[in-house]
């Protein structure tokens, strides 16, 4: 039942959209019955000769609400009957007429159902996605590292798909179709409550049969998804690597990888498929046998001409009503067929949704507009999930310093910048800026204060501008052009076709490594801020490059803290600051002069890279 609360929730967020829908439905269901039930009268004027007619009198108003319907149904035909016996030929253009406005009506009213039902069903999967974009956005880097990509944007299209049908569904469902059905119900009992109370008898089989089935259709529904999921995730790191691929003629593994995944889906699919359209079959098949069982009861008793209240054609109109009112029904059986398939993706959008964020903004944080006199590491260890990464680092950093850290692979050097962006949060100690603990600085302002220029530099598929001024969105051009100067990127930025307005393309491949990068310094140069660090900044560069991007990073560092990761040593001997991290411990800590002097760790991986 919370399940279908949800999608109330979600439908009725925009009330207007939603109750027109609703009134537009019921007005269409009214008026359909009423082009069916208008029909009696021609029937008449077929069936029966003028002087067959008996004599109907003016209506009499009773009050109350079978006394308003007999009212009209009197009136009706008191008018019908003095128009039969004076022309014949003009009251069956009357009553083709009348039945013409009825239908006319019945599809305006359908078609403004459709008109808002479109726009809602559209509007609650732009804001369900929205949400499901900001939360991906939102959750830390751990939540990426173990779900794959592929799944989330299964979750934020298919999934979502379904939430779509769901919405149409539940108005359906909740509003439209009881409505029909207890309107319709109404009218046959009104008309001949012993045929009903045989037809409803017989109706409740079909239902059980439709209720199995559904459970069925949710579980395969949820595996299908989930399915996707994994196709998604397979397509995005395949076309992402297709360079690899092709390099090492591995297309037919590929392509024989990802036909085992499709081949799952698509059996999958197929499965769920059948089933929907599984359930409207029967219940169809079964409403057909309730409706020639009473053909046949009730026609039997006509032709025997035993008393059922019911005139042939009156008894034929019966029908005719009798078949709408399975129409709902089925409608009942198909929209729950649907909601269960929904169900399967709101079970997953909701684990996305409702995943818990550990890196939050404390309730009474404090804001910070720059450094003022520096950053200190306190006993801070942190550990993923059972793996130790850094233990006991007690570290001062005092502002304006250009201080480096060094170390093998997997040391824990780029988890300890982590730490200090609130990537994640420490399991024990703390580290302050300015005395104050960073879990107790606002969020946006802690990482506001912060730059960052890593290895590989991704650039968005924005023009050149843009991905300087990433974030801002009403960027200076003046300070965008600025900031390229001083990363060494005007020159070549200029050349470009379109200058500043070039699009760079996904992930920026209309530019080389060493330009990709400068952009990214450009990036942290125009942010302006106060702590600046560089994780292997120019390690992935040809020695020409690395000459341009090392001048563009003294540049940017110049006024600023700066934490320089490196495997090339070179590039920080100069630092004010060495700290050497081993199994995720300070092993050593000074300068370039002092730890070669001490003869440990840092002078044996200088030797190995030639310094002295």
């Amino acid at each position: 039942m919370s399940y279908y609360k949800e999608i109330y929730r979600y439908t009725f967020k925009y009330k207007g959209m939603a109750w027109a829908t609703i009134l537009f439905n019921l007005l269409f269901v009214v008026f359909n019955l009423l082009s069916l039930i208008l029909f009696i009268p021609v029937l008449q004027l077929i069936f029966k000769d003028p002087s067959e007619l008996s004599f109907v009198g003016a209506p009499r108003w009773e009050g109350g609400l079978t006394g308003i319907v007999n009212y009209v149904q009197d009136a009706y035909n008191h008018y019908m009957y003095t128009l039969v016996k004076a022309d014949p030929k003009s009251a069956l253009l009357f009553v083709c007429l009348t039945v013409f406005i009825a239908f006319f009506l019945k599809n305006v009213f359908r078609y403004g159902a459709v008109w808002t039902q479109s726009r809602l069903r559209m509007t609650v999967v732009r804001d369900i996605r929205l949400a499901l974009f900001k939360k991906s956005l939102e959750l830390p880097l751990s939540y990426h590292s173990n779900e794959k990509k592929g799944d989330l944007m299964a979750r934020m299209n298919s999934d979502v798909n379904e939430i779509e049908v769901a919405v149409v569904s539940l108005l359906e469902l909740i509003f439209r179709e009881p409505l029909a059905i207890l309107i319709n119900l109404a009218t046959l009992v009104y008309m001949s409550p012993k045929l009903t109370l045989t037809a409803l008898l017989l109706i409740p089989i079909s239902a059980f049969v439709i209720s199995r089935i559904g459970k069925s259709l949710k579980r395969t529904a949820k595996k299908t998804q989930e399915q996707l999921g994994f196709l998604y995730a397979s397509m995005d790191e395949n076309l992402g690597g297709v360079r690899v691929i092709k390099a090492f003629e591995a297309i037919g593994f590929v392509v024989q990888q990802f036909r085992k995944q499709n081949d799952q889906h698509q059996r999958l699919a197929t499965r769920v498929f059948r089933k929907r359209d599984l359930s409207p079959l029967v219940n169809e098949t079964l409403g057909a046998m309730v409706l020639l069982a009473l053909v046949y009861f009730g026609g039997r008793l006509i032709l025997n001409g035993e008393e059922i209240g019911l005139s042939g054609e009156v008894f034929l109109t019966y029908i005719i009503v009798f078949s709408q009112f399975l129409r709902p029904i089925q409608s009942v059986s198909n929209n729950m067929a649907n909601m269960n398939k929904a169900q399967a993706s709101q079970d997953r959008i909701n684990s996305l949704l409702k995943t818990p964020d550990p890196i939050i903004n404390p309730p009474n944080n404090t804001p910070v507009l720059s450094l003022e006199k520096g950053v200190s590491f306190q006993n801070v260890g942190f550990a993923y999930q059972d793996q130790v990464v850094l233990d006991q680092i007690n570290w001062e950093v005092a502002k304006g310093s250009l201080v480096a850290i060094v170390g093998e692979s997997g040391s824990g050097k780029s988890t300890l910048m982590d730490l200090l962006l609130r990537f994640y949060d420490v399991n024990k100690g703390c580290i302050k800026i300015d005395g104050i603990d960073i879990r107790e600085i606002e969020l946006s302002s802690l990482r506001n204060i912060i730059g960052v220029v890593s290895q590989e530099s991704f650039l968005f598929n924005l023009s050149v501008s843009q991905n300087i001024a990433f974030g801002d969105l009403s960027f200076d051009l003046e300070r965008v052009v600025s900031a390229a100067k001083i990363a060494n990127a005007h020159e070549f930025i200029s050349s470009l076709d379109d200058g500043y307005d070039t699009v760079l393309g996904e992930r920026g491949n209309k530019l080389s490594g060493g330009q990709k990068q400068r952009i990214a310094i450009a990036r942290a140069v125009y942010k302006n801020p106060s702590i600046l660090i560089l994780d292997e900044a120019t390690s992935a560069l040809d020695t020409a490059s690395e000459k341009l991007v090392q001048q563009a990073l003294e540049n940017l560092m110049q006024q600023r803290t700066s934490f320089v990761i490196a495997h090339r040593l070179s590039t920080v001997r100069n630092a004010d600051q060495i700290i050497v991290l081993s199994k995720g411990k300070i092993v050593e800590q000074g300068t370039h002069d002092a730890l070669m002097l001490q003869g440990g760790i840092y002078k044996n991986l200088c030797a190995l890279q030639g310094l002295n």
